[in-house]
């Protein structure tokens, strides 16, 4: 038995969850997102719009394996519809700096150029200080994913800690040349 997927997903008043075939769809303040589940191994049932049950119709392992993740699946677009996700993204390095110009997020890492980073449709980016970014969306993998490649492009060090680390990221530190 799943421990997550037993639990009933809650709907929060500002948002509208409705099962149209396959797709569910979810509708709140921050805008509408649609998941895919499959109808041929789980029943759905959405309870008077408070609540959201999931049950698998058969019993086998594969069926156990994928009830879990449809569940916070499910869970993290109704969540992102309400409240958004966002991930705070901190510059650490001197002449590090990121700046916003149009539709592209502009970095200066300590490499001889420029780094410009296209921004996509549905993710916000704000640069509060040039070296803090805020990256906030609607889905919970797409702002992990651009925060992900935003901190490839210059990860921190481990000798004096320079490049792109998340707040509150703890980078282990090593120990300098000894004479």
């Amino acid at each position: 038995m799943s421990k997550i997927g037993k639990i009933n997903i809650n709907i929060p008043e500002k948002v509208k969850v409705a099962l149209s075939g396959n797709l569910v769809n979810v509708e709140g303040p921050f805008g509408k997102k649609t998941v895919s589940i499959d109808t041929n191994n789980f029943d759905l049932k959405i309870n008077e719009g408070k609540d959201i049950s999931i049950k698998p119709k058969k019993n086998d392992q594969n069926v156990k394996r994928l009830w879990g993740m449809n569940r916070s699946l499910l869970n993290n677009a109704i969540i992102g519809a309400e409240k958004g996700y966002e991930k705070i993204l901190e510059l650490v390095g001197v002449g590090y700096r990121a700046a916003l110009k149009g539709n592209q997020l502009n970095l200066q890492l300590g490499f001889s150029h420029d780094i410009n980073f296209d921004i996509p449709k549905n993710i916000k980016i704000l640069v509060e200080k040039q070296t803090i970014i805020k990256i906030s969306g609607i889905d919970k993998q797409e702002v992990g994913m651009i925060a992900s490649k935003i901190k490839s492009l210059r990860p921190p060090e481990p000798y004096k800690g320079k490049g792109i680390k998340e707040k509150g990221q703890y980078i282990l530190r090593k120990e300098g040349k000894k004479k």
